[in-house]
């Protein structure tokens, strides 16, 4: 199938979190049978940095952009997976991140922004950007590209769009002006279309446009369609239950392996977990805590905001600390969690280290050398941590929701006496809950060092790599397209199969609405 993958971020391009690490491993897992896919980014500086290979493709007229847009093109991290690049150096080189400026405020004109790079998407959708190549379906991901299917579902003749939820939260809500300053057709300002409680948002036109709507994990479907994770969704989201569907996310299983990681002190496997132990030593070491294997070394990677919980951990520090038990935090967000972590680092030094910003090496370092993972996540729609850590014998404990749930077997009496565990769960989101849950590891952690090492195979045999859900997304793409099996002569791009384009354009110069 000829796939056109639309993302914000993509890593190792560009990466802000579990977003950029699905859309830069997801597109080759899709192109592993023979697919034709293609990743379409803005030029943010840092992909423009790191990207090479790259020619100039088109330029397009758009609306939003008082100079033409270039569409650059390449091949993504040296794969057999295309690239394009939606080049306008006043939306997106500048400094910050793709979202936020240095300040850590959002970036005031991000709906233009976004507006800008769902017309260039259009135009690579409707083939009149590459005349040599046309989606059969293009798959969209969180607000940012949430026009795409909103504003693709505006020609009678378009390839079948595939809107996936990675985390409703974040909505790309903007005021009613916005949507009659982006000059977006009327039609679509309706309660069917991208009007929410008389504002513009970007995550609707993706849930109510698209033909088929997906999120990273089968608990998430069913929680998102309530109210406590709805965020106010949950009824269009039960209404479109029928085209949603949840599918787990995979990792990259060679970025993160600890057999060859070139990130950590000492490489291991299941054959030497012996090694593990340098690791450990090695984060104690680096972090400034008293070395030793016997104190339970905790690891904590993720944003500092209150859907990951962190803020109940601060309040449960004084009482973890009682215990023989260290923490090492990597993580940024709310400056007001920040300080608040960095004020508990030199109240606790022996027991605390925070590392404020993401380090990809440190997180390597973290899953390598921790005994177990903390994610008390309030809500999650997958995560992937829970999934390296998994991978490193680094045992996690998390809140029992989302992604978390599909993932770990929490320890009890049955599922260690059938070795099916792989992790400490709880219920409830409180301090306590989580304090519980961390003695509970800690005293399974020193009554039995082979028990322990039985929990920690069980977890790294698990196999979350991407081919089982590729295989998913590849099913429900065909579905979309009419094409219900698999076979060389129903991959190609026919003229009588639904959900494709049939335009005849030539002109490389074109205008986009």
């Amino acid at each position: 199938m000829d796939i056109l993958f639309c993302t914000s971020e993509a890593y190792p391009l560009i990466k802000t979190g579990g977003l950029a690490d699905v859309c830069g491993s997801l597109p080759q897992a899709l192109s592993a049978p023979g697919n034709d896919v293609r990743i379409i980014l803005p030029a943010y500086p840092e992909v423009l940095e790191h990207a090479t290979g790259l020619t100039s493709l088109a330029r397009l007229t758009l609306i939003g952009a008082t100079e033409p847009v270039e569409i650059l093109a390449g091949h993504f991290n040296d794969s057999n997976v295309g690239l394009y690049l939606v080049n306008s150096p006043v939306h997106f080189r500048r400094p910050g991140n793709p979202y936020v400026q240095e300040d850590g405020s959002d970036w005031p004109d991000n709906a233009e922004r976004f507006a800008l790079f769902a017309r260039a998407v259009v135009a690579l959708a409707l083939g009149q950007a590459d005349t040599g190549w046309r989606p059969q379906v293009v798959h969209c991901n969180d607000w940012q590209t949430g026009l795409v299917p909103a504003l693709l579902s505006q020609h009678e003749v378009r390839p079948a769009t595939l809107f996936s939820i990675h985390n409703l939260a974040f909505q790309g809500l903007f005021p009613v002006e916005t949507f009659t300053a982006l000059k977006l057709p009327e039609s679509l300002w309706s309660i069917d279309g991208l009007e929410f409680h008389g504002k513009l948002s970007f995550i609707k036109g993706g849930i109510a446009c698209a033909d088929q709507v997906t999120t990273v994990s089968p608990t998430y479907a069913q929680e998102i369609c309530t109210s406590t994770f709805g965020c106010g969704l949950e009824g269009l989201l039960q209404y479109r239950s029928a085209s949603l569907t949840g599918i787990l996310n995979g990792m990259d299983c060679k970025t993160w392996n600890p057999a060859t990681d070139r990130f950590i002190e000492r490489t291991y496997n299941i054959h030497n977990l012996q090694h593990k132990l340098a690791n450990k030593l090695a984060l104690q070491r680096d972090h400034g805590l008293p070395r030793g294997g016997q104190p339970l070394l905790l690891g904590y990677i993720g944003r500092l905001v209150e859907q990951k919980g962190v803020d109940l951990i601060l309040v449960m520090l004084e009482q973890l600390f009682r215990h023989p038990i260290q923490l090492v935090v990597l993580g940024s967000g709310d400056r007001a969690l920040e300080k608040r972590f960095e004020d508990a680092a030199h109240r606790y030094p022996d027991r605390l280290s925070v590392h404020i910003g993401y380090n990809e090496q440190l997180a390597h370092r973290i899953q390598a050398g921790a005994d177990c993972l903390l994610m008390p996540s309030r809500y999650e729609p997958c995560g992937l941590s829970q999934m390296y850590s998994l991978a490193y014998g680094t045992v996690p404990i998390t809140h029992r929701t989302g992604g978390l749930a599909d993932t770990i077997v929490n320890l009890d009496k049955t599922t260690a006496s059938d070795y099916s565990a792989t992790g400490f769960s709880f219920d409830d989101a409180t301090p306590e809950a989580i304090v519980d849950t961390c003695v509970r590891a800690l005293s399974y952690f020193q009554a039995s060092r082979i028990n322990w090492w039985k929990l920690v195979i069980t977890g790294m045999k698990k196999d979350y790599s991407w081919p089982a859900s590729a295989a998913q997304y590849l099913e429900l793409y065909r579905d979309m397209c009419g094409l219900k099996d698999s076979t060389p002569e129903n991959q190609g791009l026919h003229a009588s199969s639904p959900g494709l384009i049939l335009l005849n354009t030539e002109r490389q110069e074109t205008h986009i609405h």
